[in-house]
């Protein structure tokens, strides 16, 4: 699936990745491949994803893996839109 992380100055990363976990304000989800459509607020937190991953050169240092291999990105809120494959994020 394709996810699009785009912030107020930026688009932070457009890639595919196999799974992807959020902080919604009802709690952490995940989604995967052919993830129901979904709109969410998101809260401050870590988002977390992994795959076949491309990060741009000038905004890799904004990403981090963590020990299990995810790459991870704090956010401080946001909003999630899922549908057909593609999850795009509005983060602040």
């Amino acid at each position: 699936m394709t996810l699009e992380i785009i912030s107020p100055e930026t688009i932070l990363l457009h890639t595919e990745v196999t799974s992807v976990t959020v902080p919604g304000v009802n709690g952490e989800f995940q989604m995967l491949n052919n993830h129901a459509p979904i709109v969410s607020l998101l809260q401050a937190g870590v988002i977390k994803f992994d795959g076949n991953v491309s990060i741009n050169e000038n905004v890799i240092k904004k990403f981090k893996k963590d020990k299990a291999g995810k790459w991870t990105l704090y956010i401080a809120g946001g909003t999630l839109e899922m549908n057909n494959n593609k999850a795009i994020i509005l983060t602040d």
